[in-house]
């Protein structure tokens, strides 16, 4: 990659992340009462995260089989209301643990 076409992307990648960013503000400038729309909104961000988090997941590890352990103890210590640290901690000893096994069957 040449230094101009980094410099080319870097520009279009932060055009674009602007411009998602502040034609909302610009667009829209009262306060959004409808409620459909509001929880709409306000679900976003979790449905990206998800969408972006979900896959990775599954690709990340060297088994699918660790890595579905893991996104089970994660989704357990997540319904019992663990903090994220200790979710992501726990479910990457169970992944660690269970590709450990795998290597020694």
């Amino acid at each position: 990659m040449t230094i101009q076409s980094f410099f080319i992307y870097l520009l279009l990648m932060a055009g674009s992340t602007y411009l998602i960013r502040v034609i909302p503000f610009v667009l829209v400038r009262h306060q959004i009462e409808n409620r459909f729309i509001r929880s709409f909104l306000h679900y976003i961000p979790y449905a990206v995260l998800t969408a972006m988090t979900i896959p990775a997941i599954f690709t990340a590890t060297s088994s699918f089989i660790s890595a579905s352990i893991g996104f089970a103890v994660a989704i357990v210590l997540a319904i019992l209301d663990k903090s994220l640290t200790t979710v992501a901690l726990l479910s990457c000893l169970a992944v660690y643990i269970t590709e450990l096994i795998m290597t020694l069957i």
